[in-house]
């Protein structure tokens, strides 16, 4: 009999990475559920988009473990990560599409990279993925072109054009108005069931993210500060989480940066009464 497959497609336990000195992940452990969107949030400078360039491999944790479908990303040679990374698919914030590059040999890239595929059947596979972000009709348009959203979708649409397990998303709602934003939003959750998914979400916005996410992660301080479904972290009693998910000036993270008190900058010897 079969063995069946882990629940968690990527796992982290007692995780730690810095940039020289500076801690940035301090001894974390979670889990990515398979087939389910996990929003990673928090102040920023918590370690969000460090974790998902841990995951692709562009850097290595200092200790800890770190696995992807039970595999050792920490030991795993170039060869091993290159064939890892094609399982998995990223819409860097704000696109990053190819500038001289049409919409449609945006989507194509990966698929002209990574398999042996001819191009007639490159020309099939783009389209359908183009279809599914709704933009098959703007194929030969430029990315200078086509508006911040409809850039967004066209990223969208490259990074499931491998047909990935994992789709990670970094601030993919960052600069859109409403309705782009609702839009993308609503994708992202579309694909994710529709294509049997999993999708790291790393973003600000917390309503839209909310509505989307079956699981929250807040990093703070380069540890968990809280996680559990929206409804649980919304309502979480850590002051910092509290401060955050409300969108509030004062709490552990302060308005003011330390320095001198106001005494000491404005009081009898300060050169304002000299």
């Amino acid at each position: 009999m079969a063995s069946l497959p882990n629940s968690s497609l990527v796992e982290l336990r007692d995780l730690t990475f810095g940039y020289g000195e500076r801690l940035i992940l301090d001894g974390v452990t979670l889990t990515i559920p398979r087939g389910k969107v996990t929003a990673l949030m928090g102040a920023s400078g918590g370690g969000k988009t460090t974790v998902l360039r841990l995951i692709g491999g562009q850097i290595r944790p200092q200790s800890g473990e770190l696995r992807f479908d039970g595999e050792d990303l920490r030991t795993m040679d170039m060869a091993g990560l290159y064939r890892i990374r094609r399982r998995m698919g990223m819409l860097f914030q704000f696109g990053a599409l190819f500038t001289d590059s049409s919409v449609f040999d945006n989507v194509a890239f990966p698929l002209r990279e990574h398999t042996d595929l001819p191009e007639s059947l490159i020309r099939d596979i783009v389209l359908m993925k183009l279809n599914a972000v709704g933009l098959r009709g703007a194929r030969d348009l430029m990315p200078s072109e086509v508006s911040g959203g409809m850039a967004r979708r066209v990223a969208l649409a490259r990074a499931i054009a491998l047909d990935p397990e994992l789709v990670m998303y970094d601030e993919p709602f960052a600069g859109l108005d409403p309705i782009s934003l609702g839009t993308a939003a609503r994708l992202i959750r579309q694909l994710n069931d529709a294509m049997g998914l999993t999708s790291i979400i790393v973003s600000h916005d917390l309503d839209e993210t909310f509505h989307i996410a079956d699981q929250v992660i807040v990093l703070a301080n380069g540890r968990i500060a809280a996680q559990g479904t929206p409804d649980e972290v919304r309502h979480s009693e850590d002051p910092l989480v509290h401060q955050f998910v409300n969108a509030l000036p004062e709490g552990p993270v302060r308005f003011h940066y330390p320095g001198p008190t106001v005494a000491d900058d404005f009081g009898p010897h300060s050169g304002a009464a000299r």
